[in-house]
């Protein structure tokens, strides 16, 4: 029973992370002018990849008995709120906005690691269903980057 309920505990934490994601997104979406037609577009993709991860992590809870944490985490709350004081002196340009995503990808990334880390004692009942999803969120994090690194 310990370990399932760790694995609820990891899974959650993996919810919370994409519900901040998403949030940092929409948040992003919101500093973007209106020629960024193309991140706005991206922005929107990754939310949904998060809402279907979100949605995906809380039936594998279900399905073993728990319950789904269906919230955001303070740190996600405190980081946007630091984006808003660092847009009002740096501007709103692509270049920033992007390095800011590519931070928040950064600490999912770190996120899904963790979970799936050995020691972390993941059910493999969830293990592929999280190696999954932390393939798409590489792969979201490389976008990004790569976006960042052609901005002039």
């Amino acid at each position: 029973m310990e370990t399932i309920e760790k694995s609820v505990e990891v899974l959650n934490d993996l919810i919370e992370i994409n519900n901040d994601r998403d949030a940092g997104f929409a948040h992003a979406s919101n500093d973007l002018n209106v020629n960024d037609m193309d991140l706005r577009l991206l922005f929107r993709d990754l939310r949904e990849e998060s809402r279907y991860n979100v949605q995906e992590l809380g039936m594998a809870i279900n399905d073993f008995g728990g319950e789904p944490e269906m919230g955001v985490s303070p740190s996600g709350a405190i980081h946007r709120a630091w984006l808003d004081v660092k847009a009002a002196f740096s501007g709103h340009d692509r270049k920033s906005i992007l390095a800011e995503c590519e931070t928040g990808e950064d600490a999912i990334k770190k996120a899904y690691q963790d979970a799936l880390d050995p020691d972390n004692g993941l059910l493999p009942e969830f293990y592929e269903m999280v190696s999954r999803q932390y393939q798409g969120i590489i792969a979201s994090h490389d976008r990004i980057k790569a976006l960042r690194d052609n901005e002039a």
